[in-house]
């Protein structure tokens, strides 16, 4: 490429980042740093009236956490800022001017009781109302009024907006990096406002101004743009300018595949759609996030990639670097990708097993107050040993407790199948054996014990099923020469002779 690639991400904050965001923000920053671009976060908060406290920190947090920071946005390197667009406010009024001026805008003074009583009539008729071409001479605006009239209703303060004003008769040739060549006639255009009687800019206006000034080389969005994509090269096109290039990223389906995940889809079936908790400033209801509910942001990130995306190979666990490298837009699909519950957990339970010991005992430690007096180290061995059966920090308790403390109770089916008539006296006689083993390491009770019972000419079950019935109350769990090692030849002991006193 021969430009210097600049992206940028601009949400509105309007409340949590959606997962479809942060999707669309991971593209973003992907495409950047493949082309060692830069990767530019903008705040669209243009209308006011939708604006929640704390979104906008919600929103870096996010980034944050998910390991893709921007590389220029609010308070860092803002070399084209202020990257608010409410901070931007008195400079989009100009360039509405200079589409009027240029005959390629329009006041319109039409009142909403007005606009209402055209929609009302038209749809009595079974038609659809739109404000263009076919119609804008007849409606109240500067191309119907003379320049006197538009003048005094301009000087006695009346409320207008700014209209573009869309061509007839035209096909638009446009190009989108995912969908290809489209075609658009632009007769069935409406003429969509640029500049509100609030003084603030639409979307379309602030978007395409922004763009064009902090110089984006490329639009990554997502699909629900697409419509928009028509008036936005009108735009470039009247102001003069190259316009970037676009790419229209495929919706997130939900688990059914059928529409658009929302909030509701993740609340029915128990799972969050947004990285971080949320808790409403006004009702203080909370949402749930991926990283509160103990997801990894690499996995998070990594199945995120694949939702409208793959390599072209059959691999599927990647590294954010490794992401970078194998990132290409052309390889977006077209058709929406369904959301798959059970997949992030699958990625989450690979990413489990890539994290540190020491980090996964200290966060496990942080969790339970069984844990506080326990040695952290002593607390990584036993997160080593188990951590392969885990989805998540939560589940570490359940796979290790025995390591910390005694059975208080055993399995019920568990007892029926390991105990037997003959279980007493071998116990015993396996405490005798484990009170001559010096050498108390896995390696050595595991050479000790299955040559004991070899030379009883027994089955290995017969020992093996009640001695893991004793240790962790259950016949589940690591290897149990692991176990016992792990927990000393005293507490071994006492744990065997504690089941046996109850046969």
């Amino acid at each position: 490429m021969t430009k210097n690639v600049r992206v940028r991400f601009a949400p509105s904050p309007t409340g949590p980042l959606h997962i479809g965001g942060v999707r669309t923000a991971l593209f973003n920053y992907l495409f950047a740093k493949k082309h060692n671009g830069t990767f530019v976060l903008r705040i669209e908060d243009t209308d006011q009236n939708r604006y929640v406290e704390g979104a906008e920190n919600y929103i870096i947090d996010a980034l944050n956490w998910c390991n893709i920071p921007y590389d220029e946005g609010p308070g860092k390197n803002e070399k084209f800022g202020p990257y608010r667009q409410s901070e931007r406010k008195d400079l989009y009024k100009a360039y509405a001017e200079t589409l009027i001026a240029t005959n390629n805008a329009y006041y319109a003074f039409d009142t909403a009781d007005a606009l209402d009583e055209h929609r009302k009539e038209h749809e009595q008729n079974g038609k659809t109302f739109i404000y263009n071409w076919h119609n804008r001479l007849k409606l109240t605006n500067s191309l119907s009024l003379s320049p006197e009239e538009v003048q005094k209703k301009l000087d006695a303060g009346e409320d207008y907006v700014i209209r573009f004003k869309s061509p007839q008769d035209e096909t638009l040739h446009l190009k989108d990096l995912v969908r290809g060549n489209i075609k658009i006639d632009t007769n069935i255009l409406d003429d969509k406002v640029l500049f509100k009687s609030d003084g603030m800019p639409t979307y379309h206006l602030a978007n395409i101004v922004d763009d064009h000034l902090m110089e984006i080389t490329h639009v990554i969005r997502g699909e629900e743009w697409l419509p928009s994509l028509a008036l936005h090269y009108q735009l470039y096109k009247a102001f003069g300018w190259d316009a970037p290039e676009f790419a229209h990223l495929p919706l997130i389906l939900k688990p059914t595949g059928k529409g658009k995940l929302s909030k509701r889809d993740g609340d029915k079936l128990g799972f969050p759609v947004f990285p971080l908790e949320w808790i409403d400033p006004k009702t203080k209801d909370v949402s749930r996030g991926y990283k509160e509910d103990g997801y990894f942001a690499d996995a998070m990130i990594n199945f995120l990639a694949f939702l409208g995306w793959n390599p072209g190979t059959e691999q599927e666990l990647f590294s954010l670097e490794a992401l970078v490298e194998a990132f290409d837009i052309e390889r977006v699909h077209k058709a929406g990708a369904r959301f798959d519950p059970d997949k992030i957990k699958w990625f989450n339970h690979h990413y489990m097993q890539e994290q540190n010991n020491d980090e996964l005992a200290e966060a496990f430690k942080a969790e339970r107050e069984e844990l506080k007096d326990i040695d952290v180290n002593y607390i990584a061995m036993a997160v080593n040993l188990i951590k392969e059966r885990a989805t998540f920090i939560t589940d570490l308790w359940d796979l290790s407790h025995f390591f910390f403390q005694s059975p208080k109770e055993y399995d019920p089916k568990a007892y029926k199948k390991a105990v037997k008539d003959d279980t007493k006296a071998l116990l015993s006689e396996l405490v005798t054996v484990i009170n001559t083993i010096e050498d108390f390491t896995a390696e050595a009770l595991q050479n000790d014990i299955k040559a004991w019972i070899t030379s009883k000419e027994i089955g290995f079950g017969k020992v093996m099923m009640p001695l893991r019935l004793a240790l962790v109350g259950a016949l589940q769990g690591p290897d149990v020469f692991e176990i016992m090692f792990m927990i000393g030849k005293q507490q071994t002991i006492d744990r065997i002779e504690k089941l046996n006193s109850g046969i």
